[in-house]
C-alpha cells in the first residue's frame, strides 16, 4: 500500500522547526533582490558575492538562474518585478549580426549603464542558448497568470518573439527539427560532452515554441497579417515535428533497448531505414539494463549520429513533463525509473543533475580535466538541490491531472517527495544553501560551491509553496493550461 503523509505525522516529524526555516528561507531571498533603473528587476546569483572584479560573477542577474526566482515571484503576485525583469531583456535583446535576437546570459547596471553578457566574458565564451529559449516561456506564464494581455501583444514583445523565432527556425545544414549548440551551451556550462542536440536544450526549444505561440496568438484576433499566420503555422508545425523526433529519438525504455540492439546498421538509402543514426549496439551501455527495469522510461541526454548519450540528465526529463513532451503513461514510466534509482538520484541531497558521472580517462578526455567537472562534483554527477522543485512540480501536476491513475505509483512518489522535502529542510540552512553538492551520496558541500545560492533558497521555497500553501499553483507552470 502506497505510503501518505497526513497533516498529523508531518507535524511530529523530526526537526520540524519548518516555519522558521522557511521564514528565514524568505528573509535570504529578499536580499536577493536588486533593482534596475530604480525598480526592483530580478536577484543575483548568490548572495555574499566576492566584491573583487576579477572573481566570480555571482552579483548578477543571470536569465537562467532567474527563472525559479519569476515563477516563485508570479505565486506571490508580485507581478511587477516579473514585468520588469521581461522588460529589460526585451531591451538588451541582441541586434548584432552574429546573434540577432540572442537573450543576454546575465546582466548588471554598473554607474547608470546597463552591462549584458552573451557568452563575450564567460569562461568558455560560449552563448547560453537557455536564456533565450526561456524567455518565451517566462512571458507567457506572466500574461497568463497576471491577464496582462496587454503585454504580451505589445509590438515589444512581440517584435521580440519574431527575432527569436528567426534565429532559432533558421534554415541549417542539419534536416532534423532540432537546435544544435555547441558545449556548455546551457546549465551544464562546461566540457561534458553534451555538444549537438542536449535534451535540456531540445525540451526547452518545444517549451519556447509552445509559448511563442500563445503569444502569436494574443495578435491574430482581429489581425489579418498573412506574415503572422505564415510564422504560426510554421512554429506550430515545428514544435508537432520536434515532439515526434524526441519521442521517436530520445524516450527509451526496456523494449525500445531490446529493439534498438537488435536493429541492422550500415543501412544506405532513403527507404525502411531502422536505425537512422547508425547506432551500433556495441555502444549501449550495461548499466541500463538494471537502470530501465521492465517498466521505466525517460529521456536520453542526446541523440548524434553513432554517439547517443545516455546518461539520465535531471532538468531534461523534469521539464518533458511539465511541457507536455511526454504523455502521461511515459510520464508514469519515468516516475517508476526515478523510484526504482533513487538511491543514485536522489540518495541523500537531491538530486542529482546527471547520472552517471564520467570517470577517469573519460573524464580527462570529454571534460578536458576540468577540476571542476571532478567524478561526482558539480556538473559530474555532483547533486543539485535547485533541481528538485522540477521534479516535484512534475509529480505535483501529473497528481492533479490525472487523480485516478496508478494511485499506488503516485503515492509512492508523493512520499519520496516528502522525504526529498524534509531532506533540505534539514540540511540546506546547516550548509548555509550552498549550490551545490559532491560525491555519490551528495553529503559533501561542493568544493567550488556557492554559498547562499539564489536558485537553491528559492527552489527550496517554491517546493514550499507548492506542497503546503497554495498546490493547485502548480498548473501555473503548465503551458497547455488555459
Amino acid at each position: 500500500m502506497a505510503r501518505s503523509f497526513s497533516q498529523e505525522q508531518l507535524r511530529v516529524r523530526p526537526s520540524s522547526k519548518e516555519e522558521a526555516v522557511v521564514q528565514r528561507a524568505r528573509e535570504h531571498f529578499e536580499r536577493t533582490l536588486i533593482r534596475v533603473r530604480g525598480e526592483l528587476a530580478g536577484s543575483v546569483a548568490a548572495l555574499e558575492h566576492p566584491r573583487n572584479h576579477q572573481e566570480l560573477n555571482y552579483g548578477e542577474i543571470f536569465l537562467r538562474d532567474n527563472v525559479p526566482v519569476m515563477i516563485y515571484l508570479l505565486t506571490q503576485g508580485r507581478f511587477e518585478i516579473v514585468r520588469n525583469f521581461l522588460d529589460l531583456c526585451l531591451d538588451l535583446q541582441s541586434s548584432a549580426y552574429q546573434t540577432r535576437g540572442v537573450f543576454p546570459t546575465s546582466f548588471i547596471e554598473q554607474n547608470g549603464e546597463l552591462i549584458a553578457d552573451y557568452g563575450q566574458r564567460s569562461i568558455g565564451r560560449i552563448t547560453s542558448v537557455d536564456a533565450s529559449l526561456w524567455w518565451p516561456v517566462l512571458c507567457w506564464l506572466y500574461v497568463r497568470r497576471s491577464k496582462d494581455w496587454e503585454f504580451g501583444a505589445s509590438q515589444k514583445v512581440q517584435r521580440g518573439v519574431q527575432l527569436l523565432l528567426d534565429l532559432v527556425l533558421h534554415p541549417s545544414f542539419e534536416g532534423t527539427p532540432v537546435l544544435f549548440v555547441p558545449d556548455c551551451a546551457f546549465m551544464i556550462d562546461r566540457p561534458m560532452d553534451v555538444w549537438g542536440a542536449p535534451l535540456e536544450v531540445e525540451v526547452l526549444l518545444f517549451g519556447c515554441l509552445r509559448s511563442c505561440c500563445r503569444l502569436m496568438e494574443l495578435c491574430q484576433q482581429g489581425s489579418k497579417s498573412r506574415l503572422l499566420e505564415q510564422r504560426l503555422t510554421l512554429t506550430r508545425q515545428w514544435q508537432q515535428d520536434l515532439r515526434i523526433y524526441l519521442l521517436k529519438h530520445y524516450w527509451v525504455t526496456s523494449k525500445t533497448m531490446q529493439v534498438l540492439r537488435r536493429r541492422p546498421t550500415e543501412q544506405y538509402g532513403d527507404h525502411q531505414h531502422e536505425n537512422e543514426f547508425n547506432v551500433q549496439p556495441q555502444v549501449i551501455p550495461d548499466w541500463l539494463q538494471d537502470w530501465l527495469e521492465n517498466r521505466g522510461g525517460y529521456l536520453i541526454g542526446n541523440m548524434r549520429t553513432g554517439r547517443p548519450d545516455f546518461r539520465f540528465y535531471s532538468l531534461g526529463n523534469s521539464l518533458g513533463c511539465l511541457f507536455g513532451v511526454l504523455a502521461p503513461p511515459q510520464q508514469r514510466a519515468l516516475f517508476r525509473l526515478v523510484l526504482h534509482n533513487r538511491h543514485h538520484l536522489m540518495a541523500q541531497m537531491p538530486m542529482r543533475i546527471c547520472h552517471p558521472p564520467m570517470e577517469n580517462g573519460e573524464w580527462a578526455n570529454k571534460t578536458g580535466a576540468d577540476p571542476k567537472n571532478w567524478p561526482w562534483s558539480y556538473h559530474n554527477g555532483g547533486h543539485w538541490p535547485s533541481l528538485l522543485w522540477y521534479m516535484g512540480s512534475a509529480i505535483l501536476l501529473h497528481e492533479r491531472q490525472h487523480p485516478q491513475a496508478d494511485v499506488l505509483l503516485m503515492g509512492q512518489m508523493k512520499a519520496m517527495l516528502e522525504e526529498c522535502y524534509w531532506s533540505h529542510l534539514n540540511q540546506l540552512p546547516r550548509q548555509q544553501w550552498a549550490e551545490y553538492f559532491d560525491g555519490p551520496t551528495g553529503t559533501w558541500v561542493g568544493a567550488q560551491s556557492r554559498t547562499y545560492q539564489t536558485w537553491t533558497i528559492v527552489g527550496f521555497l517554491l517546493l514550499h509553496h507548492l506542497l503546503r500553501i497554495r498546490p493547485e499553483d502548480v498548473t501555473l507552470i503548465n503551458l497547455e493550461e488555459l
